[in-house]
């Protein structure tokens, strides 16, 4: 589905009003070229993405949040190139291509309520609310739940939502969602992860281990609560950690 344009600029006018405040915008050309060369990476993978390249929400989102703003001040210089980079505590922002990816193929819509799994820095939650969904992110590593808290209050964030804790078993309170987004690679897919799916609903999450091929699966529920699988394209991730190890 693309959304009307004046209902994109109004939904990204109003996520990152506090940014357009706060700086001018030195990077705009950077996300610009990003964007581009995530589309001839997406034309390249059409064939297993089932995507010719990005809708115009995603692709407004991704040139409109700013990325060196999730990552630390010594990373800022090469925040805008297509490859992850570290955020301390052994993790890392994920590469801007596979966010676009996971972006895409999770098909929010403004107003849907998106469960993350693995906060990180908070980019990925970011783009995610700059499509304007209402996003509740989970992140195990109490250093990295606690910077990305502080930073999307004090970028006036209001529909990115955060807890500290296992997000293996995802966040019952706030369940049903419309969509599930998984940010560590899992050795299967979570149950109660596929419980808090709404019927109709999608989830993406990589399958494996560190060691051996990652691959980032589609998961569909069905109005009559069946599910499907279907794997999509090779991955790397960090592994999703927790008590249920």
């Amino acid at each position: 589905m693309i959304y009307p344009t004046c209902v994109r600029t109004a939904i990204l006018l109003f996520f990152f009003a506090g940014f357009a405040r706060a700086e001018t915008d030195a990077y705009a050309r950077q996300r610009a070229a990003m964007v581009a060369e995530i589309e001839a990476n997406m034309a390249q993978t059409a064939g297993l993405l089932g995507r010719k390249g990005l809708s115009a929400e995603v692709a407004d989102a991704l040139r409109t949040v700013p990325r060196h703003q999730f990552v630390e001040e010594e990373m800022q210089p090469y925040a805008y190139q297509n490859r992850p980079l570290p955020i301390g505590h052994g993790q890392t922002i994920s590469q801007p291509y596979i966010v676009a990816v996971m972006t895409e193929l999770l098909d929010a819509k403004p107003g849907d309520k998106v469960l993350e799994i693995g906060t990180g820095s908070a980019y990925q939650a970011a783009v995610l609310g700059a499509i304007g969904a209402e996003v509740f992110t989970i992140e195990i590593v109490e250093p990295l739940a606690a910077a990305a808290h502080e930073r999307i209050a004090k970028l006036g964030l209001a529909n990115i939502h955060t807890r500290t804790g296992d997000g293996y078993y995802g966040w019952p309170e706030a369940a049903p969602f419309d969509a599930v987004l998984v940010t560590a690679a899992a050795s299967h897919i979570p149950p109660p992860l596929i419980k808090q799916l709404k019927p109709g609903g999608r989830m993406l999450i990589p399958v494996g281990d560190r060691f051996n091929v990652q691959q980032l699966v589609l998961v569909e529920k069905d109005p009559d609560q069946k599910v499907k699988t279907r794997q999509l394209l090779p991955v790397s991730f960090v592994p999703l950690t927790g008590t249920h190890q």
